[in-house]
């Protein structure tokens, strides 16, 4: 009998790995998609329900299938994005396999390609896109003093909601959109405190996530000529944020110079008794899977060129932000990464042959 191996192998189930098999399927290539969550709809699963995409529902589709809603209000929740992408695998047939929970990916000498493996099931595959994000690699920053800090801690990729904050005084800590949306979500529910290293960057009121795209785009690819200045991390001023600001309570504070085992201190030496802090201070790329392959860098990402792998041309990486492909974290920029990328990946492979 012989050994099945795929021309694509994806892991991940998310928006970069729905967009990267739209591509491939329309290339005619055998693929699968493996996906470690239960059910569809990737990282959204995971996010805080009342969560609002920046840009407009209409703005925001993977390839070939808009993104409509049929509310009113400009900016989808959590729960219309996941929707969204579950019709998408459904419509599109994508052979999606969960929950696959890929372990490693190693040379298979013998076949002369990737053998990617759960630790219970294995795939052979000619190339390899690793697609499998950030959300579950969150970064929370080394705080002098967090160890005998007795209140709660709480990245954002586990926040559920302000239910469980009522009455607290919370610090939120970071100064990018997940900052905003939940330091204005729990000023209505807590004494809540927005503390930035840096005073955030707020956008014009119509300058939404397709806008700042556009912009950050360019000026990674090096088009920028006159722009106004605009990146992915600058809040769109979604309408939870911009009742805060009318509210009058849409203000930052320093960062704070240490935890005590009650609260912390601030820069000026005073201390503020706290109950819980939400860290809203990024992910970093989960990429151990490809460990093995010898291919990551100190900085635990991968040397790419147009998504694909440097040291190791059959492996490509989508969806991680732009050190992979401009853009390629959002919703708008996953399908414009896949577009541009999966005809390399398929010349590569007609290539190799």
């Amino acid at each position: 009998m012989a050994t099945k191996i795929f021309d694509v192998v994806i892991i991940g189930g998310g928006q970069a790995a729905l967009s990267a098999g739209y591509y491939l399927r329309r290339a005619s290539l055998d693929f699968i998609i493996l996906d470690n969550q239960a059910n569809a709809g990737g990282a959204w699963n995971h996010t805080w329900p009342s969560l609002r995409l920046f840009s407009p529902a209409l703005f925001s589709s993977l390839p070939g299938t808009l993104f409509s809603t049929s509310k009113t209000e400009n900016y989808p929740h959590r729960d219309e994005v996941v929707a969204y992408l579950e019709r998408y695998e459904k419509h599109y047939q994508l052979p999606v396999y969960r929950p696959h929970q890929v372990k490693t990916v190693v040379h298979d000498v013998q076949h002369n390609c990737l053998k990617i493996s759960d630790g219970k099931y294995s795939w052979l595959a000619k190339t390899l896109i690793s697609a499998t994000g950030n959300w579950s690699h969150p970064v929370i920053p080394a705080m002098a003093g967090a160890q005998i800090f007795s209140g709660e801690q709480c990245h954002s990729a586990f926040y559920k909601g302000p239910e469980h904050y009522s009455g607290k005084t919370v610090l939120v800590v970071g100064g990018g959109n997940s900052g905003a949306q939940i330091f204005a979500e729990l000023d209505e529910a807590a004494t809540a405190l927005w503390v930035t290293r840096e005073e955030p960057k707020f956008l014009p009121d119509e300058v939404d996530g397709r806008v700042l795209f556009e912009r950050a785009t360019a000026r990674i690819t090096g088009q920028a000529t006159d722009q106004p200045v605009g990146g992915i991390g600058d809040i769109v001023m979604v309408p939870p944020v911009k009742a805060a600001r009318e509210r009058g309570v849409l203000r930052t504070k320093p960062m704070f110079s240490h935890f005590t085992e009650t609260g912390v201190v601030w820069q000026d030496g005073t201390e503020q008794a706290v109950d819980a802090v939400v860290w809203c201070t990024g992910f970093q790329p989960e990429l151990s899977h490809l460990a093995a392959l010898d291919i990551l860098e100190q900085n635990g990402k991968v040397l790419v060129q147009d998504g694909q792998s440097v040291k190791e041309p059959r492996v490509w990486c989508f969806g991680y932000g732009d050190w992979a492909s401009p853009g390629s974290a959002t919703l708008i920029g996953a399908g414009r990464s896949a577009r541009d990328n999966i005809p390399k990946l398929v010349e590569f492979i007609k290539n190799s042959l």
